[in-house]
């Protein structure tokens, strides 16, 4: 689902008017204390911990989603494609929804939760996703589940036997989310300790049941931070594993509560407006800093150039940027400049057909533009590789017309250059960076960077030392 941000004094109109039976709190006030639920024991651990889980700052995460990757639509199209994943350079498989999807009042939406402990049997069996994940961690490839904490299907077991877990109006009606269009789901409440509890607990259960390693929270700006505080510290309690927790949201105060990651929502919109509509390639070095307000120590921002909202809604990189130089140009700033990449299925593969919601109509067709799967493959090898490329300090000297900048990370360097327009360009390098030599990280070789760089229409370069 998309992002919706809200404040608590526009939420308190909100439900004021509604005549809703829910206060608002500020984003990190605690409910009144209620004395929890008896806690349910965790599940047996299914296999053993995986010890290959990357550090934060050293991901990079390939977006899986069931319903259009295979023929078949099923865990097992996945597994039969993992080692094609792990050739592209990644290291984190994130997994769309694998629950069973709501049947009332539905449009067919993953993101419309009917059971948060079990398995949608359109994909496949828990054996089958147990599969998919022991075959991924074989080839050193982490593995983090999609989860949708702010509302559930209507026909969720919680509606018939807790309707008090839910938002709901003076005349004790269920309402949807607020303020949105999500009609085929209900608003959870998270001033109830017991529904928090209880979807905690469901949250922490596939780190037993399934071996996973980790979250993407969907929709994560929406429930309230001290919600965040509770699951992330549940998660966090897991000695056993080393988890990855990403917040499809912007929130400062999520990085506060806990997560790795939050959403570069604003960076993508950036992208698209230096490609689209002329925006001067400066502009993406003030959202490196707006987009990190609230981080501290290696947390990140997750960037991309689609997924599977903007995909549906805008089109494929090649239809947004302007085409496959402009797409592959454009991919090159959202993976280098700063933060952990992220690569939607079918995005390597050069698709110029959109997938769009509820992504039953349109299949990943692979390998049929190899040229420009060779090419991400290139790119993120080289960043896996490549100490300062991947988590290096960036420093900016981006012009109007080129998005520029260095990386280093102790001894281990890195120059970047990319013309983020659709005719050659000529670069002044700047005096710190003139007359030096690197290597090609992309096609290997030594390169003198002297004064002057000439870049092709929505050329690059990726250099190291």
């Amino acid at each position: 689902m998309s992002l919706l941000t809200n404040t608590c004094k526009s939420v308190l109109v909100l439900l004021t008017a509604a005549g809703l039976t829910v206060g608002c709190k500020s984003e990190n006030s605690a409910p009144a204390p209620v004395t929890p639920p008896t806690v349910t024991p965790a599940p047996d651990q299914y296999g053993t911990p995986f010890a290959g889980v990357p550090n934060r700052e050293d991901a990079a995460i390939y977006q899986v989603n069931m319903r259009a990757f295979s023929p078949g639509g099923n865990f097992a199209g996945v597994t039969a494609r993992l080692d094609s994943i792990k050739a592209l350079g990644v290291n984190v498989v994130y997994l769309m929804p694998i629950y069973p999807v709501g049947k009332v009042r539905s449009v067919n939406s993953p993101y419309a939760v009917q059971d948060y402990r079990a398995v949608n049997p359109e994909f496949g069996t828990l054996a089958d996703l147990r599969t998919l994940v022991d075959a991924a961690h074989s080839r050193g490839m982490a593995v983090i589940l999609d989860w949708v904490a702010n509302h559930t299907a209507w026909d969720h077991a919680w509606i018939t036997a807790h309707p008090d877990w839910y938002l709901r109006n003076a005349a004790g009606t269920i309402l949807s989310p607020p303020n949105t269009t999500y009609t085929d789901v209900a608003q959870l409440d998270f001033t109830n300790a017991a529904m928090r509890q209880e979807q905690i607990a469901a949250l922490t259960s596939w780190v037993y049941t399934a071996n996973v390693d980790g979250f993407r929270f969907d929709y994560a700006d929406a429930p309230p931070v001290y919600f965040w505080q509770q699951a992330v510290g549940a998660l966090r309690d897991i000695k056993t594993h080393k988890l990855l927790l990403l917040s499809e949201a912007t929130r400062p105060a999520n990085f506060g509560a806990g997560f790795d990651y939050n959403f570069g929502f604003e960076f993508y919109g950036g992208l698209r407006s230096v490609y689209r509509s002329g925006e001067a390639a400066t502009f993406l070095t003030t959202l490196n800093n707006t987009e990190y307000a609230g981080a501290t120590g290696t947390q990140q921002v997750v960037r991309y150039t689609t997924n599977h909202d903007v995909n549906g809604s805008d089109g494929t990189p090649i239809s947004v940027f302007g085409g496959d130089a402009a797409a592959m140009s454009a991919f090159v700033v959202a993976s280098c400049f700063k933060g952990v990449p992220m690569v939607y299925n079918g995005q390597e593969a050069g698709m110029t057909s959109a997938i769009p919601f509820p992504f039953t109509g349109v299949k990943v067709r692979w390998d049929a533009r190899p040229e420009i799967t060779k090419a991400y493959k290139r790119l993120l090898r080289a960043r896996a590789a490549n100490t300062a490329l991947r988590a290096g300090t960036p420093t900016a000297y981006s012009s109007a017309d080129v998005c520029a900048f260095t990386k280093t990370a102790g001894t281990s360097q890195a120059l970047v250059l990319v013309n983020v327009r659709n005719t050659p360009v000529q670069y002044t390098v700047p005096a710190a960076l003139a007359n030096t030599t690197w290597t090609d990280a992309l096609l290997g070789g030594s390169v003198t960077v002297g004064t002057q760089v000439t870049l092709p229409a929505y050329g690059y370069q990726v250099l190291t030392k």
